[in-house]
């Protein structure tokens, strides 16, 4: 009988471990696809006031354009993006997550236009501060 307790006791430990590991894997992706919105937002429809919080003070931003490849800082980034508030985009826009853990996640985002693709592939990074971008790279299709 003893036993039997015993490995009850086991068990129940066991399974509120995993509960509360799970949780905290799906806390970490809502609060990361929350952030993931904010951009998505900034970038296809001119909403910028949440972006400056989201970038990272380090952020890079890389745009390769045929064979030429420009990095950007933060404050460019913003610069750029702060021309553009409210301007809707006239494309189609679409994520995928790539990879994403507790401390990092690496997000596909597509723009579609009428006669090309703008894709930015973004990292998050998960900070005391909750979820920044610490990098974009952009291309165009």
């Amino acid at each position: 009988m003893k036993m039997i307790k015993t490995i009850t006791a086991a068990l129940l430990i066991a399974v509120s471990a995993s509960a509360f590991a799970n949780d905290g894997i799906s806390s970490a992706k809502y609060k990361m696809n929350i952030a993931v919105d904010n951009y998505i937002d900034a970038i296809s429809r001119g909403n910028n006031k949440e972006l400056s919080n989201l970038l990272d003070a380090d952020a890079k931003y890389t745009l390769n354009h045929g064979n030429e490849v420009k990095n950007y800082s933060k404050s460019d980034l913003l610069k750029a993006l702060k021309s553009s508030e409210g301007v809707v985009q006239n494309c189609a826009t679409d994520h995928s997550v790539l990879e994403v853990g507790n401390s990092q996640a690496i997000v596909k985002v597509s723009m579609k236009y009428d006669d090309f693709t703008k894709v930015n592939y973004v990292t998050f990074t998960n900070t005391l501060k909750g979820w920044k971008i610490t990098n974009i790279s952009a291309s165009y299709n």
